[in-house]
């Protein structure tokens, strides 16, 4: 019995529809990375493990997939006590692993080609990355990233570029989203300013959750991470601070005025809304006090995006970070970056049915097939037209009108071009539109015009 065909959890086929929608999404977003003066670098799929291990936390480490050494690797488990230890053993058998995401390999990148690069560095990548995660809706083992930074540069400028940058790419792709705003240096200063600066990372732990379980549940988690009442109840009025961006940002820099890493938070963040103010935005800028991202990674102001018409995560984030290159050897390299989460952007453009009926066509006209020598005179006007830039194809076969007729239909081809016994004599294409059904008549030197307008 044949073995059924089936391919790992946790990954996917896509189909030519698919893929053309997905490519629909990656073009729009390198358009707009291109045309901010970002530039494309690809890293290999896999990476030593040493530049990988231990760059992503204890259960980061467990998410890695680890691929064997090639050829004889049991030989690696020579002498070796099974009771060691797996990440003994493993090493042992396996010395590279799957990209995990794609900044720890920029890092690397970064520091392996720094005699050759120009500082600041803009770049952007689009591949994909691999997790040994539980595979559930919407959580994949092989899923992609699109990630642009730049790097070599404090400047908040890149912040508010960044911004442009994300406003420009869901106008294009037609979403409605809330750019949400932060800055780990206001965290800090919270923290400072309740009396609790050592339990920075509690504070926001919970009080991220403060959307999904409200200020009741936020505070009982507080509490039982140790924070003392006086504490939770000074925090309060911080996270309930309202009004416009700018009636925030001022009540904010009144309630942290006694810290310096809280009010220089504060001033970044000033900055950067006013700059983007000033440029006009399209999609609103809101201050988040409680939004924290991925929290020791960051250093500066942390960016997440939301869609407004799809209940879904974040579909983009990012934030500066300051020692980025540190772990590999060059230290006080300064950064900042965004990520789109092209897989979750695929499902609020399904959703919303935004593509443009341009993204599933890959074929202009297709010409009919009667015989050898009217397939002969079509492919002459067929590579007349690829010339031209029109794509065009012939229908293999010489079949049944009915099913050529019919394989137009389902690939939604715009055009069929029919050159039978009476036109090759003519010097004539009947070319017939599929969508209104009109059929007209043509010289066959004006088929290349017809079709290129």
């Amino acid at each position: 019995m044949a073995q059924k065909p089936s391919i790992p959890k946790g990954s996917r086929d896509f189909s030519p529809v698919e893929m053309a929608r997905r490519n629909y999404i990656f073009n729009t977003i390198r358009e707009v990375f291109a045309l901010f003066g970002y530039r494309q670098i690809e890293t290999p799929a896999m990476e030593n493990l040493s530049t990988l291990m231990g760059k992503y936390g204890e259960e980061g480490d467990k998410l890695l997939f680890k691929i064997l050494n090639s050829g004889e690797w049991l030989r690696g488990l020579e002498g070796k006590d099974p009771g060691e230890g797996s990440a003994r053993l493993t090493s042992a058998v396996s010395e590279k692993g799957l990209r995990y995401d794609l900044t720890v390999p920029f890092a690397r990148f970064v520091v392996q080609h720094r005699g050759e690069i120009q500082f600041p560095f803009r770049r952007f990548q689009i591949q994909p990355v691999w997790r040994a995660d539980r595979p559930q809706k919407g959580r994949y083992r092989e899923f992609y990233q699109c990630d642009a930074d730049v790097v070599g540069s404090g400047s908040l400028y890149n912040e508010v570029e960044l911004l442009q940058m994300i406003d420009e790419v869901f106008a294009r792709l037609r979403v409605n989203v809330a750019i949400k705003l932060n800055n780990r240096k206001v965290l800090a200063g919270i923290a400072e300013v309740i009396g609790a600066p050592d339990k920075i990372v509690d504070i926001t732990v919970a009080i991220d959750k403060l959307d999904k379980i409200g200020m009741e549940a936020v505070n009982a988690e507080l509490a039982e991470r140790g924070l003392s009442a006086e504490s939770i109840a000074a925090l309060a009025p911080i996270l309930a601070i309202g009004g416009t961006t700018q009636e925030r940002l001022a009540q904010l820099g009144e309630l942290l005025k006694d810290s310096e890493t809280g009010s220089l938070g504060v001033r970044e963040l000033e900055f950067v809304c006013a700059r983007s103010s000033e440029l006009g935005l399209r999609a609103p800028l809101d201050l988040d006090v409680s939004l924290a991202r991925g929290l020791n990674y960051y250093t500066g102001c942390i960016i997440e995006v939301k869609a407004l018409d799809v209940e879904i995560g974040s579909i983009t984030g990012g934030g500066r970070y300051d020692n980025l290159t540190g772990v590999f050897g060059m230290p006080g390299v300064s950064g900042v970056g965004i990520s789109f989460g092209a897989d979750r952007i695929y499902d609020v453009l399904n959703a919303l049915d935004l593509y443009p009926d341009s993204t599933q066509r890959a074929t202009t006209v297709m010409f009919t097939n009667f015989g050898d020598k009217e397939a002969a005179a079509s492919l002459r006007l067929i590579k007349e037209l690829r010339g031209a830039g029109v794509a065009a194809e012939l229908y293999p076969d010489a079949a049944k009108m009915k099913k050529q007729m019919a394989y137009a239909n389902a690939l939604s081809i715009p055009y069929v071009a029919i050159i039978g016994e009476s036109e090759l004599q003519a010097g004539t294409v009947t070319l017939k539109n599929m969508e209104s059904g009109e059929q007209q008549t043509l010289p066959a030197s004006a088929v290349v015009e017809a079709l290129k307008k």
